[in-house]
C-alpha cells in the first residue's frame, strides 16, 4: 500500500513538473513574440573586384597598372550597408570621394546599383536607378536563385557559416549595368539568326549563418535559411565586416519611392535605346 501511494505521489509530482515546464515555455514564447516582431539588424559589407585590363593592359608597366588601379579604386572597392528585419532589407552603397580628383564617380554612378529594397515575404524588389539625371524606380520580383546546399562550414567573425552554390545568368545579376560592348554584342546577336544567342552564366558561392535566421543578404542574393555573410560571384567578392543586432536606435527600413516606375526588362530596353541615341548623335557630330 505504501509503495502504491508513493508511486501515485511520484506520478503526480512528475505531471505537475511537466505542466509547470510547459507553462514556463509558453510564457517565454509569449514574452519573446514582440521582440521577434521587432527584430532588426545592420550589416556592413566590403566589396572587392579584380581589375581586368585584358589586351589593353598587355603593354603597360607595373607602375602604369598601379596608376590605373588607383584611378579605378572607387569602382573596384566599395562599402555597402544592409539594414534588415525578418521580412525586409535595404541595401545601399556608401558614397566615397575619388582619391585623385576629390569628386564622386559621375560616369560610374549611371551604371552602379542603386538603393535596393527587398521584401522576401512578398517576393518584391524595389530599386532606385539614375541615368544621367533621370530617376527610375525599378519594381519587380526578386531574382530566382536555385541554391544547392553544401556540407562545408567555416567561421566568419563570431558566426558559424554554411556553404551554398548556384548558377545564375550573368545578365540577370547585372541588369542595371551597361557598356558600349554590350550594344555591339546585342547587335551581333540580333543579326545572327542561325543559332540561339549564348547565355553567359555566373557561378555563385555563398556562406550564410543559421545563427541569424533571415532569408536576406547583400545585393541580389537571398533565399537561404540564414543571413548571407559572404558571396563570391565572377570577379567580385562581398564580405560582411560587421553586424549589429537590435541596435539601440531603431532602424528605419523604407522602400525607395522617387522616380518613374518601371520593370527590370523595360529599364534595360529604355537605357539601351538612350545609349544608342547617344552613340548615333556623337557619330553625326563627327
Amino acid at each position: 500500500m505504501f509503495v502504491k501511494q508513493h508511486l501515485t505521489y511520484f506520478t503526480y509530482i512528475m505531471k505537475l513538473k511537466l505542466i509547470i515546464t510547459a507553462a514556463l515555455a509558453l510564457l517565454t514564447l509569449l514574452s519573446l513574440a514582440p521582440q521577434e516582431k521587432e527584430f532588426q539588424g545592420q550589416a556592413i559589407y566590403i566589396s572587392k573586384s579584380k581589375m581586368e585590363l585584358g589586351s589593353w593592359g598587355k603593354g603597360m608597366s607595373e607602375e602604369q597598372k598601379k596608376q590605373v588601379y588607383a584611378r579605378l579604386k572607387n569602382r573596384l572597392e566599395k562599402t555597402y550597408l544592409l539594414n534588415f528585419n525578418k521580412e525586409e532589407s535595404l541595401f545601399k552603397e556608401e558614397e566615397k570621394l575619388d582619391a585623385i580628383s576629390g569628386a564622386t564617380d559621375t560616369w560610374g554612378k549611371n551604371f552602379a546599383q542603386g538603393d535596393q529594397y527587398k521584401n522576401v515575404q512578398e517576393n518584391k524588389l524595389v530599386q532606385s536607378q539614375e541615368f544621367y539625371g533621370k530617376q527610375f524606380l525599378v519594381i519587380d520580383q526578386l531574382q530566382n536563385i536555385d541554391w544547392k546546399m553544401g556540407s562545408e562550414s567555416k567561421q566568419i567573425g563570431e558566426y558559424l557559416c554554411l556553404k551554398a552554390t548556384a548558377s545564375i545568368p550573368t545578365k540577370e545579376l547585372t541588369w542595371y549595368d551597361f557598356s558600349w560592348s554590350d550594344l555591339r554584342r546585342a547587335k551581333t546577336d540580333s543579326t545572327n539568326t542561325s543559332k540561339e544567342p549564348r547565355v553567359e552564366m555566373t557561378e555563385i558561392e555563398a556562406w550564410y549563418t543559421p545563427q541569424i535566421p533571415i532569408k536576406s543578404g547583400p545585393g541580389a542574393y537571398w533565399g537561404l535559411p540564414g543571413l548571407i555573410l559572404e558571396v563570391s560571384a565572377g570577379n567580385q567578392i562581398m564580405l560582411c565586416s560587421k553586424i549589429v543586432i537590435n541596435p539601440k536606435e531603431k532602424i528605419k527600413i523604407e522602400s525607395p519611392s522617387k522616380g518613374k516606375e518601371i520593370t527590370k526588362s523595360k529599364y534595360q530596353s529604355t537605357i539601351r535605346s538612350k545609349m544608342i541615341e547617344m552613340r548615333d548623335s556623337r557619330g553625326r557630330r563627327n
